[in-house]
């Protein structure tokens, strides 16, 4: 199935965690955070202005991206997990 957000919408796969700490103690999934960090699978077209012009998306697909903690909506593709939020709740863009 194609996903393709509207407007200033993305949609982000979460990058997950690791599942040991540094000293190599296992943490279970129950304890375990979701992550903050996502790679962008797709993006709108943009978030049209007052004056009809559309604003152009600043992150692109493909980016590494940090992102609020409760932000967005997950939803399920083919049995793949995703999140659709909108621009604004992207804090940065991850330097490769």
């Amino acid at each position: 199935m194609k996903f393709r957000p509207l407007h200033d919408r993305v949609l982000v796969k979460r990058i997950e965690s690791e599942e040991k700490t540094a000293s190599g103690i296992i943490i279970p999934d129950s304890a375990q955070e979701k992550p903050m960090e996502g790679q962008i699978v797709a993006v709108g077209s943009g978030q049209p202005s007052e004056a009809g012009q559309v604003i152009p998306m600043d992150v692109k697909s493909g980016d590494r991206v940090l992102f609020a903690k409760w932000s967005g909506t997950e939803i399920k593709i083919d049995g793949e997990e995703y999140i659709v939020m909108k621009e604004s709740d992207i804090m940065g863009v991850m330097a490769a």
